[in-house]
């Protein structure tokens, strides 16, 4: 077994190819949330645990020998939804946790017949990252941090900025420091919400490129919105190239450039 390939496939998030290509058709996998048999048993796990929540995997250290391979793993767990039943904690869009785990892989042929894993309580004795860059963990937390903003929550959004943030926009002067921007989105959303959807990303460890479309969608008459006047249920969508420079893995500069023209949906 190639655990580097099989860490690798785990951090797409894509549990159907993990289960066909790392997993036997009778696998047994035991943890302290209970036993489940199967492919169909496991991969019936992995999407209600990952519902709303990225799993990024980050091992520390393993050991194979014969058929058994051991790990320790560090597991960051990224929310993009509330998830009051979520095993480690009721997480919030915007919220990660880390876990420690061992794990026991017993193998057959190469694949995974039986798993068995044990953790400790949430942050204890884990290694972290900086929150954003390039790593699939810190791509993860950065659709959180897009969750967080599009849920209207300054408290999460705003974990993820240096103190002296600056927001250049373009439509209006440039603000300065977490709080001027919490106040400057808490105002526009009691009219409008914006919600963002992410096309593709590019990362290093100094800056964040996100091609993204921005939907501006009135709760309530709101004439003198700055990107077009709308009525309550009107929504504007406009595509945006949003460029992110990082320190030490927090936002401290936030640049929009349109990439096309307003679209307005009247109700």
């Amino acid at each position: 077994m190639d655990y580097a390939e099989y860490e690798r496939v785990f951090n797409t998030g894509d549990d159907e190819l993990l289960v066909e290509r790392f997993f036997c058709d009778d696998v047994k996998f035991s943890a302290g949330s209970g036993d489940r048999s199967g492919k169909d048993g496991l991969l019936a796990f992995l999407r209600w645990a990952h519902d709303g929540v990225r799993e990024v995997m980050r091992p520390q250290s393993w050991v194979l020998q014969g058929d058994h391979l051991f790990a320790e793993v560090d597991m960051d767990f990224h929310a993009s939804k509330e998830r009051p039943d979520f095993p480690f904690g009721h997480l919030h869009p915007g919220d990660t946790v880390t876990v420690k785990f061992l794990v026991h892989y017993t193998l057959r042929d190469g694949k995974v017949a039986a798993l068995k894993s044990m953790t400790w309580p949430p942050g204890k004795g884990v290694t972290t990252l900086p929150l954003l860059g390039p790593h699939p963990s810190q791509m993860a937390a950065y659709g959180a941090y897009t969750s967080a903003f599009s849920n209207g929550d300054p408290e999460r959004y705003t974990r993820f900025y240096t103190a002296d943030v600056e927001l250049l926009l373009g439509s209006v002067p440039p603000m300065k420091g977490k709080q001027a921007i919490a106040a400057f989105y808490t105002a526009m959303f009691q009219r409008v919400r914006e919600s963002l959807t992410v096309h593709s990303i590019t990362a290093t460890e100094q800056e964040i490129v996100s091609d993204t479309t921005s939907r501006f969608t009135a709760i309530a008459d709101a004439p003198d919105f700055v990107v077009g006047p709308l009525s309550k249920g009107d929504y504007i969508e406009v595509r945006v190239i949003v460029t992110y420079t990082l320190r030490d893995g927090l936002i401290e500069r936030i640049a929009v450039q349109r990439a096309g023209e307003p679209v307005t949906v009247r109700a």
